[in-house]
C-alpha cells in the first residue's frame, strides 16, 4: 500500500506564528468588542503595542487545593468574558497551582470561543523557588525538597539562593520559564517578570545585583528571540517604591541601562509591576526615581525611561517637540555633535546667558553629556561623566566644541 506522510508544520502553527501569542490586532479586536461597556480609556496601548484592559485578574491568594483551583479557573473565565484580557500569575503562587488553573482557563476560553489566544495577555514571573502542588509540613521538609528537586538536580547551587528561597541564577530562570510555559500550556508567555529582584539586596550590594540582573536579562533576551516570551520586566513589591537611599531601592533608570547593555536599542525590557493603592501610594506620589538629574515618582519615571525623547520633523517647516532630554538643574546646552556611527549625541554644557559684550551672566554646569540615539529618541548615558569644574588640575573650565578621532 502507498504510504501517506504529513509534515508537522501542516498540523500545528509555526513557532513564529502570531497564533501563539497576544498580538496588536488581536488585543485591539478584543478592546473594540468590549469598549461600549467601559469608560473611553479603559483599554490602553502598552508594551509591544498591545491593548491592555485597565483591570486585570491576579492569582496570588488562596490555598493549594482543588476547590481553589476550580475557583480560579472559573474566575479567570468570568473576567475574560466580561472584558478583562490581562491575566497575571507566577510559578510560585499556590505551589504552581495558580499557573495550572490559568492554563486550564485559557484552554476553556479558547475551546468555547470566548476569546482567541491573540486577544489574551498572559503574564507570569520567576525568581522564587516554587513548591509543587502542596505545602511542606515543616521547615526541614522544605529544605529537603529544595535540596532534592533543585540542588541535587543541579538547577541551583546553594550559594545562588538568598533568603531561603530566591534566586536569579540563569539556569534556575531557564527552568522556571520552561516550567511556567508547561503549567500554562502556552508556547509564549506575553510578559515575563523577574519576581522581586530587590529580595537579593538583603544579601548582595547594588553592584553585585547589577551583575546578576545583567545575566538574567541575557536569559530573557534569548527567550524573547526564541519566541518563548514577548517582553519582560520586573515585578516588585518594595524596590521601585523605596526611597533612593534605601537598601531595597531599585533604579528604573539603571534597569533600563542594563537592558541596553545586554541587547542594545532592540531590548525587550518593557514592563514594571508594583502595588498602587490607598495604603501604598508611593508609585504616584513619592519621587523615588532619579531621571535626567531630577526625581520622579515611578509612574512618571517609567514614562520617561520607556517613551521617546524626540522631535517630530516629518514636516520640516513645522517641527513638533515631543519630549525633552533633561540634563539636570543648571544645565546650559551649548554645542552638540553626533558621533560618526550616529549612535551617540555629545552635548557640551557651557553657559546659560551671555550679553552683547560677551559677559556671562549665568553659567551652565560645565559638563559634557552623552546621550544614546535610539529608535525611541535620546536616552542619557549615565556611565559617561566629565565635569570640567573638577577634571583639570589647573581649575574649572568651560567645555565648548567637540571633535571625534
Amino acid at each position: 500500500m502507498p504510504k501517506h506522510t504529513t509534515t508537522i508544520s501542516s498540523l500545528a502553527p509555526s513557532v513564529d506564528s502570531d497564533e501563539l501569542r497576544a498580538t496588536t490586532a488581536g488585543t485591539a479586536a478584543f478592546a473594540k468588542r468590549f469598549a461600549p461597556s467601559f469608560a473611553g480609556d479603559f483599554y490602553r496601548r502598552g508594551a509591544a503595542d498591545l491593548s491592555f484592559s485597565s483591570i486585570g485578574i491576579g492569582t496570588y491568594l488562596g490555598e493549594p487545593t482543588d476547590a481553589d483551583d476550580e475557583a480560579y479557573t472559573g474566575a479567570v473565565c468570568h473576567a475574560v468574558g466580561a472584558g478583562v484580557n490581562v491575566v497575571d500569575t507566577a510559578i510560585n503562587y499556590r505551589a504552581q497551582r495558580s499557573e495550572r488553573a490559568v492554563g486550564a482557563a485559557v484552554q476553556r476560553l479558547l475551546t468555547a470561543g470566548v476569546a482567541t489566544r491573540q486577544q489574551l495577555i498572559v503574564c507570569s514571573k520567576g525568581g522564587y523557588i516554587p513548591l509543587d502542588g502542596a505545602l511542606p509540613a515543616s521547615r526541614e521538609e522544605y529544605r529537603d525538597y529544595v535540596r532534592r528537586e533543585y540542588i541535587d538536580q543541579e538547577i541551583l547551587r546553594p550559594e545562588e539562593i538568598v533568603a531561603g528561597g530566591h534566586s536569579l541564577a540563569p539556569r534556575f530562570l531557564r527552568y522556571c520559564l520552561a516550567k511556567s510555559r508547561q503549567n500554562l500550556g502556552l508556547r509564549c508567555i506575553d510578559i515575563y517578570y523577574l519576581h522581586n529582584p530587590e529580595q537579593q539586596l538583603g544579601a548582595v550590594d547594588g553592584a553585585e545585583l547589577d551583575v546578576k540582573l545583567r545575566a538574567a536579562f541575557a536569559v530573557l533576551e534569548d527567550a524573547a528571540a526564541r519566541k518563548e516570551i514577548g517582553v519582560y520586566g520586573v515585578a516588585t513589591w518594595d524596590g521601585l517604591r523605596a526611597s533612593a537611599d534605601s537598601k531595597a531601592h531599585l533604579s528604573l533608570e539603571r534597569l533600563t541601562e542594563i537592558a541596553h547593555e545586554v541587547a542594545g536599542d532592540t531590548h525587550h525590557f518593557k514592563c514594571v509591576q508594583l502595588p498602587i493603592n490607598l495604603a501604598m501610594p508611593e508609585a504616584v506620589r513619592s519621587p523615588t526615581q532619579r531621571v535626567g538629574g531630577g526625581m520622579l515618582a515611578v509612574t512618571e519615571a517609567a514614562a520617561e525611561a520607556m517613551i521617546a525623547y524626540t522631535i517630530d520633523t516629518s514636516d520640516p517647516e513645522r517641527p513638533v517637540l515631543l519630549k525633552v532630554l533633561d540634563l539636570g538643574e543648571g544645565s546650559g546646552p551649548h554645542y552638540i555633535a553626533l558621533t560618526r556611527d550616529e549612535k551617540r549625541l555629545v552635548i557640551t554644557d557651557y553657559f546659560l546667558n551671555e550679553d552683547e559684550a560677551g559677559k556671562v551672566h549665568a553659567e551652565g554646569d560645565h559638563k559634557v553629556h552623552v546621550a544614546r540615539v535610539t529608535e525611541r529618541g535620546l536616552v542619557l548615558d549615565r556611565r559617561f561623566k566629565l565635569d570640567f569644574d573638577t577634571a583639570f588640575a589647573t581649575g574649572p573650565a568651560r567645555p565648548h566644541g567637540v571633535a571625534f578621532k
